[in-house]
């Protein structure tokens, strides 16, 4: 695929077991959009965390991927071979920026009692450090300042003041790993990715991200996060809450599904078509603005 328009997309799963229909949606609304646009779409295996990489996680992925028919420009990118980009980044943020090195447990944390959008947010207990300890340390972004704003495709405008959010968030971990939002924001700036695809439990992770792109000097992709595939329950559909594996003997079926619950169902005269000719008529009548909509588009912190 030759990307006429300058687009680049790319979907990037951490490979903690196979793929569940909520992981196809995400992966389909990414891929559908940038073959509208006439744009490359890219795939990335987040495996940054060795304890949650599944063994043989990833061959599984990419078999459910080949059998529903997607198809990625260029080599596979594995986010664990890029520590040493992670840590150059890292390094040149903490030359300029408010970072500064914690030791706080989680129990600490929890203790403090302050409440966050993914649970007790860091009450700054370590801030204005600028020295390393004797013991392993994470090392923190200091994020006082104004709300991060952004424009979403489907959620319109949000705002987060990352601050009452989730307090200083951790740039490399005391384990010597980068984190999820420092490797996240690395890669897709050193991938050119001009679009940003994903389902919406991560359009609270953006601002940390557009933090981290910022600090770096990179120019801000546009974003998109698509409806959530939900579970019974009401939660996220998730490996924590037992979400099947895609069935990969109707590849078809599946994709249409995906497709689906997208807003944009096939035409009945496509009912027994392959994957291929789905994805030819994916490509031509993808538009966003039949997503559904969404519940709260202000975001958190507005």
């Amino acid at each position: 695929m030759t990307a006429a328009t300058g687009y680049r997309g790319r979907f990037a799963p951490t490979p903690s077991g196979p793929l569940h229909f909520g992981s196809i949606v995400a992966a389909t609304g990414s891929r559908a959009d940038a073959l509208a646009a006439g744009g490359e779409w890219h795939l990335r295996i987040d495996d940054l965390d060795p304890p949650r990489v599944a063994p043989g996680a990833i061959d599984a992925i990419l078999r459910c991927l080949e059998s529903l028919g997607f198809a990625w420009d260029g080599p596979i990118v594995y986010q664990s071979r890029r520590r040493e980009a992670h840590r150059a980044a890292f390094d040149r943020i903490r030359r300029s920026a408010p970072v500064y090195p914690c030791t706080c447990p989680r129990s600490s944390i929890a203790r403090a009692g302050l409440p966050g959008i993914e649970g007790p947010r860091y009450p700054g207990t370590c801030r204005g450090r600028r020295t390393d300890s004797d013991g392993p340390s994470a090392w923190r972004l200091d994020v006082r300042g104004a709300p991060i704003a952004f424009f979403d495709r489907r959620l319109g405008r949000y705002v987060q003041d990352v601050e009452s959010a989730t307090g200083d968030f951790v740039l490399w971990r005391a384990d010597d790993i980068p984190s999820y939002h420092l490797a996240c924001a690395v890669d897709d700036v050193a991938d050119g990715f001009t679009d940003i695809v994903r389902g919406a439990d991560l359009a609270a992770s953006t601002p940390r991200q557009i933090l981290v792109r910022r600090w770096l000097g990179a120019p801000e992709p546009t974003w998109m996060h698509l409806p959530l595939v939900l579970h019974p329950s009401g939660e996220k559909l998730s490996k924590q809450t037992l979400a099947a594996a895609v069935d990969t003997t109707r590849p078809a079926a599946v994709l249409r599904d995906a497709l689906a619950f997208l807003g944009h169902p096939v035409p009945p005269a496509l009912t027994d078509a392959p994957t291929s000719e789905l994805w030819s008529w994916a490509a031509e009548h993808w538009s966003p603005g039949r997503l559904p909509p969404a519940s709260d588009p202000s975001g958190t912190g507005a």
